[in-house]
């Protein structure tokens, strides 16, 4: 499958290395892909990998994964623009952070809206989910926790493509939670919060969530 990721962040570069060593073809997506360190995850990514504007980004993949910081988002995708997107799979791994009053930081979209519906009514003809959110990018690919998997939460108005997330989730060694449409991302994005507090509470990334059922 060819994977297209926008964003060469830290997301970006793990979830593209992750989807490359899963035997995907990834194409990494930036304002200036011949920058230093878009070449240098194509050559240690390896076989398979490569780097494109975001328009030739977004053309390429059968799936696209949104990894954007929050503040690039909406200029990524005019700069990809919407034709590319139609019908297809968006993963949305982005959180709306505002670092404006320092660390940790707040949510820029709270309330009666959200992140993930923002960027479904900037791409109004794709297939958004609500994904990789919850969780520091260290563990988004093959989580190794004591306790065992732990849980992804998603959300998303197209069954199909829900079901599509979730076996490239069980993939990397998920178990998933379907939350609903994509409004729930309003609580998934606050859930980042949570998950964000506790990081600066004890200064370290190595936590994820599990819902427990009985």
């Amino acid at each position: 499958m060819r994977v297209g990721v926008l964003g060469t962040g830290d997301v970006g570069r793990v979830l593209g290395a992750g989807f490359a060593a899963a035997g995907h073809q990834v194409m990494i997506g930036s304002r200036d892909p011949r920058q230093e360190k878009v070449q240098a995850w194509v050559k240690a990514t390896g076989r398979g990998a490569s780097a494109g504007t975001f328009a030739e980004t977004a053309t390429f993949g059968e799936i696209v994964v949104l990894a954007t910081s929050w503040s690039g988002t909406e200029s990524a995708l005019k700069l990809a623009g919407t034709k590319p997107f139609e019908g297809k799979l968006l993963i949305d791994a982005t959180n709306p952070l505002d670092f404006s009053q320092g660390v940790p930081p707040k949510l820029a979209v709270a309330g009666a809206d959200s992140g993930g519906e923002t960027v479904q009514r900037l791409l109004p003809g794709a297939r958004v989910v609500k994904c990789f959110n919850i969780v520091g990018n260290q563990h988004m690919v093959h989580p190794g926790f004591p306790g065992g998997p732990p849980d992804m939460f998603i959300c998303g108005n197209d069954d199909d493509a829900k079901a599509t997330v979730t076996g490239l989730l069980k993939a990397f060694g998920w178990g998933v939670i379907d939350s609903g449409g994509i409004s729930s991302s309003r609580y998934l994005e606050a859930m980042a919060m949570v998950w964000i507090l506790h990081f600066f509470q004890i200064g370290t990334g190595n936590h994820a969530f599990k819902m427990l059922s009985k």
